[in-house]
C-alpha cells in the first residue's frame, strides 16, 4: 500500500484534560480551539460541570467556551469519570482542597485502575478518603485545608505527579517531588509556570511554590503525539509514497517513541515548528522503512509508555528482537497491557512474552492473521489495526469503537492516508 497527503490528528488529550481542570479554577472565560472532543474530553467536561464550571459542547472544529469560579460546588450527585483516569486522578488532587465529600466512580476499566497511588500522598497533605475494599473506584474523597508536601512518588507518573501538583494549586501550598526514574510529561509544570507559579527542577526533584494565579486564557491545543504514533507505525510499514502529519506537539517529554523508532530505522523527520501555550509544535514527515529490533531501557519506559502497544507490534514486522525493560506499570492502564500485547501478538502468529515486568517481541516478515482481543483498550485496537494495513494480513480486531475514548474517526482517517485494504477485517464491534 501506498501513504500519501498530509493529515491532522485530534487535540492533545494530555493538554485538554489540564486546560480544562486549569480553566474552571480562572475566575472568567477561557477559550480553548483545537480541543481533543473524544469520550475522555467529555467526561472530564462532564465532571466540571457538575461542579459548577460553565463548559460549552465538546465539538470537533469549535472553539470551546469555559467559565471558571476558581471554586468548586458541591456536587449533587456522583461524579461519574467513564474511562478516563486522568480526570479521576487529577481531579482528585484539586477536590482535596475543597471543603466539602464527593464521590467519584468510573467505567468498569476504570473502577480497577489503581488510585492509592494518589489518595496516600493527598492523604499526607490533610484530604480524607472513604473507599471500597480493594484499591480503585469508587472511592469518597472529603477536602479541607491541606499542608505542604515533600514526597518521592512510588513509580513515574505524570497522572500523580499532576494530581498532587494541582493539590498544591488549589490548596496553595507547596509542593516537593521526586519521580523513581526517567521523567514523565510535564505538561502541569508548562502550564503552571505560565501563570506565574515557580516550578523548579533540580536533582531529580521537582519544586512548586504557591506564588501565581490561575487567570482566565486562550489556548490552540496542538495535535496529539501519542495519537500520531499509530499513523507514523502505518506509514513505516506501508510499501511507498509519504506521510506528513501536522501541526502535532512535540513536548520533549513526549518524543521517547521517536527516538526508538529511529534506532529501529524509522524514516522520520520532525518539521520546523513553533511554540503554542508554552509547548512546542510542529510537523512530521513519514517515509516507509526497513526496521529492525532494539532494547528500550527502564529509564526510557516513563517518556513513551502510551506507545509501547505501538512499539511491540512495530517490533512484530522487525527484523531481530525488541525487548522492553521495566513494563509492568502495562498491566494498569486501561486493561492489563503487558498481557494483552503479548497474547494478541501469539494470536496473529507473531513471537512474544511477557515474563515480569519485561516484553520480547520477535520480529518476522510472515503475514499477520488471527482475532485480537482489546479488552476495550483504545490503544490496543489502534495498535493491532495498524498491523492490519500490511498486504495480504487478516488481523480481527474485536472493537475498534474504542479508540473513541482518544481518537474519534480512527478508521476513517487511517483510511484517509491510504493504507487501509478496502475489504479489511474488523469484526462486528467495531466503528466502521
Amino acid at each position: 500500500m501506498i501513504v500519501r497527503g498530509s493529515v491532522r490528528v485530534p487535540g492533545d488529550k494530555s493538554i485538554t484534560h489540564r486546560a480544562l481542570l486549569l480553566a474552571s479554577l480562572a475566575g472568567g472565560t477561557s477559550h480553548l480551539g483545537g480541543a481533543l472532543t473524544s469520550l475522555d474530553a467529555r467526561s472530564c467536561a462532564r465532571v466540571l460541570r457538575q461542579l459548577g464550571t460553565g463548559i460549552s459542547p465538546l465539538a470537533p472544529d469549535r472553539v470551546i467556551t469555559v467559565t471558571g469560579r476558581r471554586r468548586f460546588q458541591q456536587p449533587s450527585e456522583i461524579l461519574n469519570c467513564g474511562n478516563s483516569g486522568t480526570t479521576a486522578r487529577l481531579l482528585l488532587g484539586l477536590l482535596a482542597a475543597h471543603p466539602f465529600a464527593a464521590t467519584l466512580t468510573g467505567d468498569p476499566s476504570l473502577r480497577r485502575r489503581p488510585m492509592r497511588r494518589v489518595t496516600v500522598p493527598l492523604g499526607l497533605m490533610g484530604a480524607r478518603f472513604a473507599e471500597r475494599p480493594g484499591d480503585g473506584l469508587p472511592l469518597t474523597v472529603r477536602g479541607g485545608r491541606l499542608t505542604g508536601l515533600r514526597y518521592e512518588m512510588p513509580v513515574s507518573s505524570a497522572q500523580i505527579k499532576s494530581a498532587l501538583l494541582l493539590a498544591g494549586v488549589a490548596g496553595r501550598v507547596p509542593v516537593v517531588l521526586r519521580e523513581p526514574a526517567g521523567r514523565s510529561r510535564d505538561h502541569t509544570e508548562r502550564m503552571l509556570r505560565a501563570f506565574g507559579y515557580p516550578v523548579e527542577e533540580q536533582d531529580g526533584w521537582i519544586a512548586f511554590a504557591p506564588g501565581g494565579r490561575v487567570e482566565p486564557f486562550d489556548l490552540q491545543v496542538p495535535g496529539d503525539l501519542s495519537s500520531a504514533a499509530f499513523l507514523v507505525g502505518a506509514a513505516s510499514l506501508a510499501e511507498g509514497g509519504a506521510l506528513a502529519i501536522l501541526g502535532v506537539g512535540l513536548n520533549p517529554t513526549r518524543t521517547g517513541f521517536l527516538r526508538v523508532l529511529a534506532r529501529m530505522g524509522a524514516r522520520v523527520e520532525v518539521g520546523a515548528g513553533h511554540e503554542a501555550g508554552g509547548e512546542p509544535v510542529g510537523d512530521l514527515l513519514v517515509a516507509p522503512a526497513e526496521l529492525r529490533g532494539t532494547t528500550v531501557a527502564a529509564e526510557e519506559i516513563p517518556g513513551l509508555i502510551d506507545e509501547i502497544p505501538l512499539l511491540a507490534v512495530l517490533a512484530s514486522r522487525a527484523a531481530g528482537a525488541t525487548t522492553f525493560h521495566e513494563v509492568g506499570e502495562l498491566r494498569v492502564k486501561e486493561s492489563n497491557r503487558l498481557e494483552l500485547i503479548a497474547a494478541n501478538l501469539r494470536a496473529i502468529g507473531a513471537r512474544a512474552e511477557a515474563d515480569g515486568n519485561v516484553v520480547r517481541v520477535e520480529g518476522s516478515d510472515r503475514r499477520p492473521a488471527g482475532r485480537v482481543r482489546t479488552d476495550g483498550d483504545h490503544r490496543i485496537a489502534m495498535a493491532f489495526a495498524v498491523l492490519d494495513t500490511i498486504p495480504g494480513a487478516r488481523v480481527q480486531v474485536d472493537d475498534l469503537s474504542c479508540a473513541d475514548v482518544s481518537f474519534p474517526r480512527f478508521a476513517e482517517t487511517l483510511r484517509g492516508i491510504g493504507v487501509v485494504k478496502r475489504k479489511t477485517a474488523f469484526v462486528k464491534g467495531s466503528s466502521r
